[in-house]
């Protein structure tokens, strides 16, 4: 099993990521990719990386923080995609949901920064990792204008979510879905209006992953306590039960797509 987003990165973590690491690795959990959302959070995500053999990154700038970025971070962003265990540019992308903490950045801006980081992915032949909350046709008009940037593989969208038209463009475009704990929460998300179990459902298990979003997403029964790696296995168990799968197949499926994305 392989935990492809989360934040051991995260102050969350500060005090037991070591701790994390171990519980997941008892779990099953074989491998685990720290995702960055902006140059210092990817900074720690790579450090992460050199410390547990384990452990890979993800670095970029997550659409909450396009427009509080200095100068050079393109430059920066591209030596960090450089380090031996960066996988991936992530997560990056459009987030139209207003959030109390931080509101909606500017939709330029956010587009501005998601195509410079598609081509600092397509410079250093790395694979995306989508962020994309309430901003699906938009983020799908970026993609298809930068089609020719795009890796063979070209990534994954990260806690997928949307309508099954949206799931099909995705998939046709040959994205791998990723989902996570809120996936065992009871109803639809504001603002959605197809559950993620129907998304389940259509999404071949060859094209999905497995992920916590860790500390976020925590999937019942945990749920209201911090989320960590460890629990990619709830959701692995979770699909499973929603496909009529056994978590055997699940599991062995879902890792080997996760290391056709990002070549582990």
């Amino acid at each position: 099993m392989i935990d492809v987003h989360c934040h051991l990165n995260f102050k969350a973590f500060n005090k037991d990521a070591k701790e994390a690491v171990e519980r997941a690795q008892k779990a099953g959990v074989e491998q685990i990719i720290n995702t960055g959302t902006s140059i210092e959070s990817s900074q720690e995500a790579v450090k992460l990386s050199e410390i547990y053999e384990d452990l890979f990154a993800i670095v970029g700038i997550h659409p909450h923080h396009a427009d509080k970025l200095e100068d050079n971070w393109s430059d920066t962003l591209d030596k960090l995609a450089k380090k031996p265990k960066v996988v991936g540019i992530g997560e990056i992308g459009m987030d139209f949901y207003s959030y109390k903490s931080n509101g909606i950045v500017n939709p330029k801006i956010q587009r501005e920064v998601f195509e410079t980081q598609i081509q600092i992915a397509y410079d250093n032949k790395l694979p995306l990792q989508i962020h994309g909350r309430h901003a699906g046709g938009e983020i799908l008009e970026v993609i298809s204008a930068n089609k020719n940037k795009l890796m063979d593989i070209p990534g994954m969208f990260h806690c997928f979510a949307g309508n099954i038209d949206y799931l099909k463009k995705v998939l046709e475009m040959g994205f791998y879905v990723g989902f996570d704990g809120n996936i065992t929460y009871a109803g639809i998300a504001p603002g959605e209006d197809t559950s993620l179990s129907e998304l389940i459902k259509y999404a071949p298990l060859e094209r999905i992953v497995t992920e916590t979003d860790a500390p976020f997403l925590t999937p019942e029964p945990h749920r209201g306590s911090r989320n960590e790696p460890s629990y990619v296995i709830i959701v692995a168990s979770f699909i499973a039960k929603i496909k009529n799968s056994s978590f055997d197949e699940v599991n062995e499926i879902t890792t080997q797509n996760a290391r056709k994305i990002f070549k582990l």
